[in-house]
């Protein structure tokens, strides 16, 4: 599923406009990515919580050459899944 497939998934269900639907979704996303972006943990009951992960600065090596190489440090965004994602997941 991607963008588009959730736009029109979520139009149909509410019935909606595509552009009002893309509106919500672009503004959900948008709210996630903020949150994020200050830090903030963000937990949606029922699906699961999105978390900032902090990776340190490493060593790592080029695959094309095998020289060393210096990995920056970096923050990556982390989604754990609820309970009750898991259980219909694994049926």
């Amino acid at each position: 599923m991607n963008n588009s497939d959730l736009i029109d998934t979520v139009a149909t269900a509410h019935d909606l406009s595509k552009a009002d639907a893309k509106k919500i979704i672009d503004g959900v996303i948008t709210a996630i990515v903020d949150a994020a972006a200050k830090g903030e943990e963000i937990s949606l009951n029922g699906f699961g919580k999105f978390k900032v992960k902090e990776s340190a600065a490493r060593e790592g090596r080029n695959p094309a050459t095998g020289e060393t190489i210096q990995i920056a440090a970096s923050k990556k965004l982390g989604f754990t899944a609820a309970k009750a994602v898991k259980d219909k997941l694994n049926g």
